[in-house]
């Protein structure tokens, strides 16, 4: 048994869920395995046993716990208000010392390259030369091989047209001033993307300050259970963001969204973190608030909106993804069943939970299919990427791109 002086997660928070099971047809592990354990009822059960000490972390019970994807989806669902992603960020770090030494050690040395910036580019730029081979797409799908339709998915190695500086004056009149956080694989693998963000929101009258060499946020350590790397990697970013003074910090990946407005949480007592949390703002939702000048160019197509877990469920923002994208002339909006539930991406799911994330990726190909559109728009890297590999391997005519992306093209913006 664990000892129960070794508390981990507020026993008020425990308390809140009240097992009414509203949540369980949220949980996409529930709906696609029917089991309690898999579920987030199941799952507050087991940490609650954990914490109290009335169960041991089993590899029976880490492994109901790891397949939770932190999607969030039933707090959306839950009528007490509970707070399940504070609940299993806060296990996730308690039951690492229990694995067996060599997944422990897997998990974070995935940590480190993914939040370390020399080694995470050079991670990529070995996918890109991979993927830009002709063969690989067709190897991909004649194998099934995820793992090299993820590098055929890449964008390509063309280097984006940068920003002329880190500080971009406002076009028209000034609305305010916000600090774009460049994120890991956005940084990486998207660049164009950042580039599109910081032109849109100077558009919008907004001045734009890109601090060059920023870092990892965190959340993708917070996935894999490195808490404490999660929080030195978040007091650098937080004093960072939190000293350019600016009205808004944006981000235009929805994981690093919502961990931004979680700051607080994360790292209590410190003022920067506070300060990052109350202002941090996803680029579409403040796109959308503050209004941008008609597009310049149509984009004639249809477009379905995957809704991220952590833009939707964890920073409540759909509409405004809609919004700006049917003010583009030509645009078709059509209705994606499920639109809101995980595409098994979530951080690095679909690298240590393989199996699911690909019967997760597999039903959202098939809503796809099913709405007939040529564009598929995700706000969030790890998102494209999934859904970009599974359309290759499926040979589904689809492009997935994200809305910054298309709306940038509509305005006509390099």
């Amino acid at each position: 048994m664990s000892s129960p002086e070794a508390r981990f997660v507020a026993r008020e928070k425990l308390l809140t869920c009240v097992h009414c099971g509203l949540c369980l047809a949220a949980c996409p592990t529930y709906v696609e395995l029917g089991v309690e354990a898999d579920s987030p009822r199941g799952r507050i059960h087991l940490i609650r046993a954990l914490e109290e000490g009335q169960l041991a972390p089993t590899p029976e019970v880490i492994r109901h716990l790891d397949l939770c994807l932190g999607c969030r989806a039933c707090e959306t669902a839950c009528p007490s208000g509970v707070e399940y992603g504070a609940l299993i960020e806060a296990a996730r770090p308690y039951v690492e010392p229990f694995r067996p030494a060599p997944a422990r050690w897997g998990r974070r040395a995935l940590a480190a390259v993914l939040t370390t910036r020399a080694v995470r580019r050079a991670a990529f730029a070995l996918m890109r030369q991979l993927g830009g081979a002709r063969w690989v797409r067709r190897l991909a799908r004649r194998r099934g091989s995820l793992w090299l339709a993820y590098a055929a998915a890449l964008p390509d190695a063309t280097r984006p047209p940068g920003l002329p500086s880190s500080v971009l004056e406002p076009e028209g009149q000034p609305r305010g001033t916000a600090v774009l956080l460049t994120g890991c694989v956005a940084e990486t693998a998207f660049g164009r993307t950042n580039v599109a963000t910081a032109r849109l929101l100077q558009r919008a009258g907004v001045r734009v300050l890109v601090p060059r060499v920023q870092g990892c946020c965190g959340a993708l350590a917070i996935h894999l259970g490195a808490a404490e790397r999660a929080r030195t990697l978040a007091r650098s970013v937080a004093r960072m963001l939190g000293a350019s003074g600016a009205d808004w910090v944006v981000s235009n990946a929805a994981g690093c969204g919502a961990l931004l407005r979680a700051y607080g949480h994360l790292l209590p007592g410190d003022p920067a973190a506070a300060t990052v949390g109350t202002r941090a703002r996803d680029a579409l939702a403040l796109l959308a608030e503050l209004g941008l000048p008609p597009p310049s160019r149509p984009l004639v197509c249809t477009v379905a909106v995957h809704d991220p877990c952590h833009l939707a469920h964890g920073q409540g923002v759909r509409a405004q993804v809609r919004e700006l994208l049917a003010a583009v002339p030509g645009v078709r909006l059509v209705e994606l069943e499920e639109a809101d539930v995980c595409c098994g991406s979530a951080g690095t799911y679909n690298l240590t939970e393989r199996a699911m994330a690909r019967r997760l990726l597999e039903r959202k190909l098939d809503r796809i299919a099913a709405t007939g559109a040529d564009v598929v728009a995700a706000a969030n890297p790890g998102c494209i990427l999934q859904i970009r590999a599974g359309a290759i391997l499926r040979g589904l005519g689809v492009r997935v791109e994200h809305p910054l992306d298309l709306l940038a093209a509509a305005h006509r913006l390099p």
